[in-house]
């Protein structure tokens, strides 16, 4: 694709943009932004990534996930504003996942260390792990502010702060991970995932970017299940001071 094919492409920002001004939903600054925003943030990422993969050094390989892994936690702690720790938490459960990640691969010779795959593989995997980690905060701060009374019950009846907390924990990781097992259940049928049409278009055989979007299906389920495990895992205990008293989510200023 050539820069003039680019520019012809706006066309379909284009459209959203006039519906939303016709239909009045105020949308329109976002809709500008996010162009904007997304087009100077690939055409970065772009020639990054183009020194990166000439240079093939371990260390710039190493320095992109790093980057990735730090805009990703940011981001999730924005919206995980009120829980305590949350910072910390995130990042450990990005660094985990990711480790995890590469080691199996790697290990099991599914993948080499090239910048040509660690990178988009990692991105797909941080990714992947960050929305499903905004997923569980937003929906675990909502369960818990539901739940407080229940909470509070469960704690002056005698139980620990797991089994007062844990109908809200468990539903939060479960709702975070329906998407990602919902959208695997259609994929082929409904949809053709990105990595798979990527590869089609960049004239890869069909079979072999079935089997990649294969793996990456498997690798994003596993990381849907231990990144949203991980964080509930170690935010609940922070939502109790030392005398086992529900102190719950802190009110965004």
């Amino acid at each position: 694709m050539t820069f003039t094919q680019l520019l012809l492409s706006l066309v379909f920002v284009l459209i959203p943009l006039v519906l939303t001004l016709y239909l009045k939903l105020g949308l329109e600054n976002d809709i500008i932004i996010a162009t904007i925003r997304s087009t100077i943030q690939l055409l970065i990422i772009g020639y990054i990534l183009t020194f990166v993969f000439d240079a093939e050094n371990p260390i710039f390989i190493i320095l992109m996930i790093i980057v990735m892994i730090l805009a990703a936690t940011q981001n999730v702690i924005k919206k995980g504003s009120g829980i305590p720790g949350i910072a910390w938490t995130i990042l450990l459960a990005m660094i985990t996942v990711e480790l995890l990640s590469m080691s199996l691969m790697l290990s099991l010779g599914i993948i080499d260390f090239t910048a040509q795959e660690v990178i988009p593989i990692s991105g797909m995997v941080i990714g992947n792990s960050m929305v499903l980690s905004l997923l569980f905060v937003s929906e675990f701060k909502e369960e818990v502010k539901r739940s407080d009374e229940i909470i509070e019950l469960i704690l002056s009846l005698g139980g620990d702060k797991k089994s007062a907390v844990s109908g809200s924990l468990k539903s939060a990781i479960r709702t975070s991970m329906i998407p990602t097992i919902e959208s695997q259940k259609t994929m082929g049928l409904v949809q053709l995932p990105g990595m798979m049409s990527g590869l089609i278009i960049g004239g890869a055989d069909p079979l072999e970017a079935v089997l990649y979007q294969l793996l990456i299906l498997f690798l994003i389920l596993m990381t849907a299940t231990i990144a949203s495990i991980i964080v509930g895992y170690l935010s609940y205990p922070r939502l109790f001071n030392n005398k086992l008293q529900f102190i719950g989510i802190k009110e965004e200023s």
